[in-house]
């Protein structure tokens, strides 16, 4: 009797072993099959970071690869918490369920914080004669308009003495084809640096389009009632935030905060910064003039902050091309091919926060706001008057056309330089028109544009200065 029962006893242990084995073999092996593949994609962007982003120039005979990020983890956004005067509201968010980022999302978020930690400096040895100390540094704006980056990428080729620049290119999406653009510049030394709070990068939650967030034209009153997570900030025009507006913005303020900071390259530059955007185009002269600018300001304008390579109207270079205007900086006029030095960063870094809360998702419009409300002194601009940079976009944020023509915005820009090429490379410059002894004052937006009131926009501007 006693060995019946011991013996089903052990039957039954059996079965429970044997079972609870099977059990955890399966769980083990869907989870290896969860984590050891990832997408297609996702191997495109492996192979795309080694070959196109981090790899040095064939002159370098050495290649390096991105590599995850073993000692430290990607920043996340800052948490800003949005008051809530619902509590009923607040329990039915609860129910929704926040959106994971995928796999593909997450190794992007990965590759593109290791970049920017590396710095990797492609053509670095090729060119290291030819870039001396505090020489220009020419930093590009980039979202995902290949064929206009390559114009671009074209026009800064066929510029004389452009192997000694330092060209760097701040993107804000992740793209093979432009990557390809990129890596096939091979006149100068080059880095990539990748805004990390990007749209393409939190695709379902902020700084991106979060599926909780209010519809942009609904009132505030059915936005409150409603429960959207940014119900209570609207801008001044009664609008919700569009993430594709704001992300320029974001990108504008990171980018320059991590050119003058983050860049280990460039601690202790004390040259010029000139700022460009994927859809410019360069005379071949514009490296000469920027130096003869830059003389003649130490001698002539001392207290110019900034100098311009132009403004919008193509005035034709004959009896210009030699002359400058020292004027108060207008975002409308003088916001292409901008220079500054690290003394005009410095005064501007201090007004972050007059800048990360004024209600305009422009960049442009946003300094002019701080050129009269927190600047120690209006902006002074020293700006040529034959334009050495030419605005070749006829298409994107700011323009209605659904096609883009950068090949016919090409050929009117060569035929104005073509037809003026004699007028290029002038000896010397002339200030023909000088700002009054007294100073005409700043010049004031005339309106805000709005598309910047969301209180979650105002704070991650605000902490790219203690991020990374």
């Amino acid at each position: 009797m006693r060995f019946r029962i011991y013996k089903r006893k052990v039957v039954i242990l059996t079965l429970v072993v044997v079972v609870c084995g099977l059990a955890f073999w399966s769980s083990g092996r869907q989870k290896k099959n969860g984590s050891g593949s990832f997408p297609k994609e996702v191997d495109t962007v492996r192979r795309s970071s080694s070959s196109s982003i981090v790899s040095s120039s064939s002159n370098n005979n050495n290649q390096v690869q991105a590599t995850p990020a073993v000692s430290r983890a990607p920043v996340p956004p800052p948490i800003i918490q949005v008051n809530e005067t619902h509590p009923e509201k607040a329990k039915d968010k609860d129910k929704v369920v926040k959106p994971e980022a995928d796999n593909t999302t997450l190794v992007y978020r990965g590759i593109v914080f290791q970049l920017n930690f590396d710095q990797t400096i492609r053509n670095e040895e090729k060119f290291k004669a030819a870039r001396q100390k505090d020489d220009l540094v020419v930093v590009v704006q980039v979202h995902n308009r290949p064929d206009y980056l390559k114009l671009l990428v074209d026009s800064l080729r066929k510029a004389r003495g452009v192997e000694s620049i330092l060209l760097i290119f701040s993107h804000d999406f992740w793209s093979p084809e432009i990557n390809q653009v990129v890596a096939s510049v091979d006149f100068c030394q080059v880095l990539q640096i990748f805004f990390p709070f990007s749209i393409q990068l939190y695709p379902q939650e902020f700084p991106g389009n979060d599926p909780r967030d209010c519809p942009r034209d609904i009132p505030k009153k059915d936005a409150l009632k409603l429960g959207c997570i940014n119900a209570e900030y609207p801008d001044s025009f009664g609008h919700y935030r569009e993430a594709k507006f704001s992300q320029t913005k974001h990108h504008w303020w990171w980018k320059l905060h991590f050119v003058w900071d983050r860049v280990r390259t460039l601690k202790d530059h004390k040259g010029l910064v000139l700022l460009i955007e994927e859809d410019h185009f360069l005379s071949p002269d514009f490296l000469h003039l920027l130096k003869l600018m830059s003389a003649l300001k130490r001698e002539q304008c001392a207290d110019c902050d900034i100098l311009s390579l132009g403004s919008y109207s193509h005035i034709g270079y004959a009896s210009k091309a030699n002359k400058v205007e020292v004027k108060a900086w207008k975002s409308t006029e003088h916001n292409m091919g901008m220079a500054l030095s690290r003394e005009t960063y410095k005064k501007l870094i201090q007004c972050t926060d007059a800048f990360c809360t004024y209600d305009d998702y422009n960049w442009d419009w946003s300094l002019q706001h701080l050129t009269v409300a927190c600047l120690p002194s209006y902006w002074k601009v020293m700006v040529s008057e034959a334009p050495r940079v030419f605005h070749a976009g006829d298409c994107g944020m700011h323009h209605k056309k659904s096609a883009c023509m950068p090949v016919s915005q090409k050929t009117k820009i060569e035929n104005i330089l073509q037809s003026s090429g004699n007028q290029l490379f002038p000896k010397n410059l002339l200030i023909t028109k000088r700002l009054p002894a007294n100073g005409a004052g700043g010049v004031a937006p005339h309106v805000k544009n709005g598309g910047w009131g969301d209180i979650r926009d105002h704070e991650l501007c605000k902490s790219y200065l203690r991020l990374q």
